[in-house]
């Protein structure tokens, strides 16, 4: 069943940090899992920040505001905690990490109001500047087209029909593309969330922490989880371990993000052993656990990258 998405959403669960200067780029472009040297200003980049051992400390949607200034949009209860850890890297770098959370307004656009803003829905990852606004198209929910918009707090927001908050972050959900948070810090390689199939990794850039784990779990086929849609009848909690009703002494999978679903129960993102997934039987939690549907991704897994 479809749900109509249409209109514009505060995001007040998101943060920016700043990151200036004259190596700006080229910083971020060796501690991050995306290319950001050869980033356009068409361009946005969705990005993993990586543990030595190639886990996950934070997801951004990554774009420059000019030659000298790059936004990362993230998870706002994450934010101090990764711009402490990724300032500790910059050492001689001609750049600075700032939270900008304050300086900046965030909204959701999904379905017709995209047309009214931006003109007309964009491919994923692309990125536009409105004035003073920036615009970056996401991957689209429930086969509708998102967008976020960032522009100074000062702004006035985007024109458009309310949309509510809860229904753009089961929109979020739905589009299959995993946002970190605090209670699944360090729990997966990019892998285990499908990044490398949503642009989220480059195999071809130069290195940065973790990249020698994320190429091995890439190419010798040591890769034994992968992120799924899945719905819920009562609420479950990112972070709840996930097990084969088959097995429930040891976990499968783990819940990354959940939200409400507008026919009612919940949406839920999780990342799963693919052996539990092919057979299908699942629930979050052993005792009285809470049963699990796998729903379809709406983006295929490369095979090939």
């Amino acid at each position: 069943m479809t749900y109509p998405l249409n209109g514009i959403a505060p995001l007040s669960h998101l943060g920016v940090i700043r990151v200036e200067g004259e190596d700006a780029a080229k910083f971020l472009h060796g501690q991050l899992t995306q290319d950001f040297a050869l980033l356009g200003m068409d361009q946005a980049r969705l990005a993993a920040f990586l543990s030595a051992k190639g886990r996950m400390q934070a997801s951004f949607i990554g774009f420059k505001r000019s030659a000298t200034e790059v936004l990362l949009v993230c998870s706002r209860d994450l934010l101090p905690a990764t711009l402490k850890r990724l300032s500790m890297f910059v050492l001689r770098a001609k750049a600075k990490l700032t939270d900008a959370t304050g300086d900046f307004a965030l909204y959701g656009i999904a379905g017709d109001a995209i047309n009214a803003v931006a003109g007309s829905a964009q491919p994923a990852w692309s990125k536009a500047d409105l004035g003073t606004a920036t615009v970056v198209h996401l991957y689209p929910a429930n086969g509708t087209p998102r967008a976020l918009w960032v522009a100074a707090a000062t702004e006035p927001a985007p024109a458009g029909p309310a949309l509510d908050a809860t229904l753009w972050l089961w929109s979020e959900v739905q589009s299959g593309v995993a946002t970190l948070t605090t209670p699944v810090v360090e729990t997966f390689v990019p892998q285990m969330l499908n990044y490398e199939s949503v642009g989220g990794v480059n195999f071809k850039k130069g290195c940065y922490p973790g990249q020698e784990v994320v190429a091995r779990s890439q190419f010798r086929g040591t890769l034994k989880r992968r992120a799924y849609i899945a719905h819920a009848a009562a609420e479950v909690a990112v972070g709840a371990e996930v097990f084969s009703t088959s097995d429930l002494e040891q976990p499968c999978g783990t819940v990354v993000q959940v939200a409400a679903a507008p026919g009612g129960g919940f949406d839920a993102i999780v990342s799963l052993q693919i052996s539990a997934a092919q057979e299908g039987s699942l629930q979050v939690g052993t005792a009285d656990g809470v049963p699990l549907s796998l729903l379809p991704l709406p983006y295929p897994l490369l095979d090939d990258i």
